[in-house]
C-alpha cells in the first residue's frame, strides 16, 4: 500500500468536510439520529468542531484526513479528551478509525504513538483499556 503525506490548505479549519472534500452529501436519506448529525457535521467548520463532534465522526471513518490531525491536538492537550460517553471516548475513536488510514499516515501514525507514549502512566492508571486498545491498533 503506498504511503500518502497529506497537504492541507493555510486555511482548512475554516471550512467543512463538503467544502474541503468538494463532496456534498445533500439531505439524509434515512431518518436516525446518527444519519442527521453526521450530514449536519459535514456543513461545519473545522475549527468549531468540539470532541463529541469529533469522536461522532471518526466512529463513522468520514473525514478522517482532516479529523484524525484535529484530534491528535486534542489527545495532546488531554489524553483522555472527553465527548459525551466517557473519559477516553476521543483515543477510542481514533484507535479503531479504520487501519487504511493509518497505513498511509505515517506521519500521523507515529504522532499517536508519541502521544501515548508520553501518557502511558496516566493511562495504566486511569484507563488501562485504552492501553490494551492501543496495543490492539499497533499489531494492525
Amino acid at each position: 500500500m503506498k504511503t500518502t503525506e497529506t497537504k492541507y490548505e493555510n486555511n482548512w479549519r475554516e471550512k467543512s468536510l463538503e467544502n474541503l472534500e468538494k463532496d456534498y452529501w445533500g439531505k439524509p436519506d434515512y431518518e436516525s439520529h446518527l444519519v442527521k448529525t453526521c450530514h449536519q457535521l459535514r456543513k461545519k467548520p473545522l475549527k468549531d468542531f468540539e470532541i463529541e463532534d469529533l469522536r461522532i465522526m471518526i466512529g463513522q471513518n468520514i473525514g478522517l484526513k482532516f479529523l484524525i490531525p484535529l484530534s491528535l491536538e486534542k489527545l495532546r492537550q488531554d489524553i483522555l479528551a472527553e465527548g459525551d460517553y466517557y473519559e477516553g471516548d476521543l483515543l477510542k475513536a481514533v484507535l479503531t478509525s479504520e487501519i487504511e488510514f493509518w497505513n498511509l499516515e505515517p506521519k500521523l501514525t507515529k504522532e499517536l504513538e508519541a502521544i501515548i507514549s508520553d501518557n502511558e502512566e496516566l493511562l495504566n492508571e486511569r484507563e488501562p483499556d485504552l492501553l490494551k486498545s492501543y496495543k490492539q491498533w499497533k499489531k494492525n
